[in-house]
């Protein structure tokens, strides 16, 4: 990508309360969505897992679901967004139409047992961002990660904002869940209808609730600053502190960067949603209320997404959207810039490809990647290495999917990423 060039001092630097984008957040709708009868099982995309989980324990569990319900709502810590300025009404079957949900991992070490140690528990950032958007048609969704060092404008929070650029992570520094939704917002043109926060014990609580994640790797990787190990080539089943060391390396993976850090996270995020919309993971009530009891217990959520009635309906919604129309996809960025001096260290938007990508999700358009959307820290499994899911047994896994049953589909060359549908492998640093 070294080519591109990201964007310059005055695209990018921006005063408190600017944007990175031409066209203006929408305008937030006035009238509620209302939900309607289309879908009856639950499933969840990355880690809006809590959503699937939540849905099947209501629908699945039969007499208990009460309880179940009952239980499940009074784990659930809540967080204003704008959006919740407009109550939604009661939700009966799927949401209406397509939504923006932003999904942040929290890296407090507060009230995490430890995890994390050697750095302090006073401040926290936002580790992971990503947002996931659903298209109106509710046949494709879009999971766009960015970097944790990428820097953009950050718009006025109530803790203030810089006057320039400032990396994403430090939007929960800035004002909570709340400015990590404006700071997004502003720099994609896109209005988020819910967020969630997860900690580093959600992660942990969910890798074990679907008895861990299989993840390949192309070696050995070891990575201290995160504790990860692991000792050989293949396929590794991680869960527990294991799975969130390797979410969070960077130093063991790819070129040691950020870049390559959100590149293996796709490879786990792909076979955990491949995971949970096996049958057998949907079917077994008692997976499904472990996976929503963890996910209750360690995020918080905003105001109308922590309703369990809502929680159901957009679960609804990602219950039947095909794996290879589920397309995981890099902010586009890059490093080594030096000029301005704030880039040093940090990764750089690649405008042109940014705006390319966030006018296509505006429009609703489906994304489709090339075949060169791997790299960075990940290779295409070869054939046999990886097992298949009985519905795709002959196809082959190092391609990737055209999005099907989609109206308007767009392929934007240099974008980064793979489908939920696609196996690949983590690759050391």
């Amino acid at each position: 990508m070294s080519e591109l060039q990201p964007t310059n001092a005055a695209e990018t630097a921006a005063a408190p309360g600017a944007t990175a984008l031409s066209s203006p957040v929408k305008n937030r709708p006035t009238v509620a969505r209302h939900g309607r009868q289309k879908r009856r099982t639950g499933w969840a995309a990355a880690l809006g897992i809590i959503a699937g989980a939540l849905a099947s324990v209501l629908v699945a569990a039969g007499g208990v679901a009460a309880l179940a319900a009952y239980q499940l709502s009074g784990n659930i810590d809540q967080e204003a967004i704008a959006a919740d300025a407009i109550p939604l009404p009661p939700m009966v079957g799927a949401y209406e139409g397509g939504f923006n949900m932003l999904i942040v991992g929290s890296d407090t070490r507060a009230g995490q047992g430890g995890l994390g140690a050697g750095v302090g528990d006073s401040g926290e950032l936002n580790d992971v961002t990503m947002l996931l958007h659903v298209s109106d048609d509710q046949k494709s969704a879009t999971l766009v990660s960015f970097p944790r060092d990428l820097m953009l404008p950050m718009p006025a929070c109530k803790n203030g904002g810089p006057a320039t650029a400032t990396a994403v992570n430090t939007a929960l520094s800035y004002g909570g869940l709340d400015c990590a939704v404006k700071m997004i917002e502003a720099n994609t043109g896109l209005t988020i209808d819910f967020a969630g926060l997860v900690t580093f014990r959600g992660v942990i609580a969910m890798s074990n609730a679907v008895g861990g994640v299989d993840v390949c790797t192309t070696g050995p990787i070891v990575d201290p600053y995160t504790g990860l190990k692991i000792r050989s080539a293949g396929t590794h089943t991680l869960k527990g502190s294991q799975a969130l060391a390797f979410l969070r390396s960077r130093h063991g993976v790819g070129d040691g960067s950020d870049l390559s850090r959100i590149s293996t996270q796709q490879v786990y995020l792909s076979s955990l949603v491949r995971t949970i919309k096996a049958d057998e993971t949907l079917e077994d009530a008692a997976v499904v209320y472990k996976l929503a009891n963890a996910a209750t217990k360690n995020m918080t959520l905003s105001k109308n997404l922590a309703r369990l009635d809502v929680l159901a309906s957009l679960a609804l919604v990602l219950k039947d959207i095909p794996l290879e129309n589920i397309v995981m996809v890099q902010y586009p960025s890059t490093t080594g810039v030096t000029s301005p001096a704030y880039y040093v260290g940090k990764a750089a938007p690649i405008t042109a490809l940014a705006d390319k990508l966030f006018a296509a999700l505006r429009s609703d358009k489906a994304i489709a990647l090339d075949g060169d959307a791997l790299n960075s820290g990940r290779d295409a499994v070869a054939e046999g290495e990886a097992p298949e899911p009985e519905e795709t047994e002959t196809a082959d896994p190092t391609a990737s999917p055209t999005p099907s049953e989609t109206t308007t589909t767009t392929t934007i060359g240099g974008i980064k990423g793979q489908t939920a549908g696609q196996y690949s492998c983590a690759v050391p640093f």
